[in-house]
């Protein structure tokens, strides 16, 4: 009889312990402890004294969650993810990463620098698309927590990768804020001439469950004109207004109102993957986006010093596969707002430069505020 007891104590002491190692969010960190390019990939967990808890994993340093209160004081998670480190790596996806070295699309993944025609990989309708099909988002970032609320990530990027130009040293640094915003900084140097432009991409749904889509999610965008594209996704390189059209988020509109509307650049896209030319101008006090659940209470204020930002619908999301918590994500179930320099900057000289100098440093913020409608 003693030793049944003993067996059982220790079975309940081990559940006990098992449990008690679980994020907010239910993740087991177990999970994503794993070598990969030799480099020791783990789970980290932010929190701050209101109980928001941030997730994130050095494999192409994703945000994996965010638990955030909704209006009935119980925690949510509003981004999609994986809950573990073979999915991340066997499954293509952007969810939650640090994308590098070039977010957003270039057109046939060719652009001239000092005169040289540089090509790169292409990787989605002829186009390189993130850095291509070995982008930061499926290499490995050093990872290293400073505190209880910041994580400092870095990614050596060496000269030729992906055959982009110039050993590149980035650092990524989340820190979850006292009033729930998550502060991200980008920076990054190089020892040639190169182009850069970072991004974070998670899959927002503040509805805290996937399994009911974001078209119900109220979105804002402080924008009066966009960046029009073709039906590979590609900018035509003019800006147009968004007046009278389903671009048109200057007051805030539920995301599924437009999304199936009889409009060439809707249907280009099968929903909105398009970039907005913020008004803000780079002013990280000034609103650039607001996102929101009427079912939730949850909203989202996006803050940031890029010129423009990518609004996309999860268009691709097929149902092909599950998420966190046995979730099947299904088309238009989040919706990513990527803080950036515009698409092909680099084969548009009128638009913001993307050129990266030795000597200079690259810096980007992005600050994504969580709260509550009133």
């Amino acid at each position: 009889m003693k030793k049944y007891l003993f067996v059982g104590m220790a079975l309940l002491l081990m559940s006990c312990q098992s449990k008690s190692t679980r994020t907010l969010s239910n993740l087991n960190p177990t999970k994503f402890v794993k070598n990969i390019d030799s480099i020791q990939n783990q789970l980290y967990t932010l929190k701050n004294k209101n109980g928001m808890e941030v997730c994130v994993t050095n494999f192409g340093g994703r945000i994996v969650s965010i638990m955030v209160l909704d209006k009935n004081g119980k925690m949510r998670d509003v981004t999609l993810g994986f809950d573990n480190i073979d999915d991340y790596e066997n499954i293509p996806s952007d969810f939650g990463a640090s994308i590098g070295r070039y977010a957003n699309r270039i057109n046939k993944g060719q652009f001239k620098l000092d005169g040289k025609l540089i090509q790169l990989p292409t990787n989605n309708f002829g186009h390189c698309l993130h850095g291509g099909p070995k982008g930061w988002q499926y290499q490995m970032y050093s990872a290293k927590q400073t505190s209880k609320t910041c994580i400092e990530l870095t990614r050596l990027s060496p000269d030729g990768d992906q055959n982009f130009p110039g050993k590149v040293i980035a650092k990524v640094i989340y820190t979850l804020t006292a009033d729930n915003a998550i502060d991200i900084k980008y920076s990054a140097t190089t020892d040639k001439p190169t182009i850069i432009n970072m991004t974070q991409h998670s899959y927002f749904n503040l509805n805290g469950n996937p399994s009911h889509l974001s078209t119900n999610n109220f979105l804002y965008i402080n924008a009066d004109y966009y960046t029009p594209i073709d039906s590979t996704f590609m900018p035509y390189g003019n800006i147009e207004t968004v007046k009278d059209t389903p671009m048109d988020f200057t007051t805030p509109k539920e995301l599924g109102k437009d999304i199936n509307a009889n409009n060439q650049q809707i249907k280009n896209a099968n929903g909105y993957d398009h970039n907005w030319v913020l008004n803000t101008k780079g002013d990280i006090t000034k609103l650039a986006a607001r996102l929101s659940s009427p079912e939730t209470g949850i909203t989202l204020s996006v803050y940031t010093t890029e010129p423009g930002i990518q609004v996309y619908s999860s268009n691709f999301l097929d149902g092909s596969f599950k998420g966190k918590n046995g979730i099947t994500y299904k088309q238009h179930a989040s919706v990513c707002l990527e803080t950036q320099h515009y698409p092909n900057s680099p084969n548009i000289p009128e638009w913001p430069s993307t050129v990266l100098l030795p000597g200079d440093t690259y810096y980007s913020e992005c600050i994504y505020k969580f709260g509550l409608s009133k």
